[in-house]
């Protein structure tokens, strides 16, 4: 169960890292549109997994590999962007939010 501040800290660095993929998305990810979907903060505040739902690519895992090479990158910018908010920016962990391809899944079976 995430605490008050958890979630206030987990929309935080949702908002600020999907600003920065919209921003970068075209330079460093070769076009793909990257959702943040959603943030778990721990309870120390100390790491953050941060899940992405990727489209516009064939090769997801790729675009995640480029993801998990730029976290340096993500997090100066929460870092940046959050500094006068919080004390210490959390680590950042990324994977790949597969629910829509389940639930894309799922209709496809019941429609057949």
């Amino acid at each position: 169960m995430e605490t008050t501040r958890q979630h206030k800290i987990s929309r935080l660095i949702q908002k600020v890292s999907a600003e920065y993929f919209r921003q970068e998305s075209v330079n460093l990810f070769s076009g793909a549109m990257i959702t943040v979907t959603k943030v778990y903060v721990t309870k120390d505040m100390a790491l953050a997994r941060i899940y992405l739902s990727l489209f516009a690519t064939k090769d997801k895992q790729h675009i995640l590999l480029l993801v998990r090479q730029h976290t340096r990158d993500v997090r100066k910018h929460v870092g940046n962007v959050l500094r006068n908010q919080l004390r210490v920016i959390p680590e950042l962990e990324f994977f790949e939010d597969d629910s829509l391809d389940y639930i894309d899944n799922i209709d496809r079976l019941l429609h057949t």
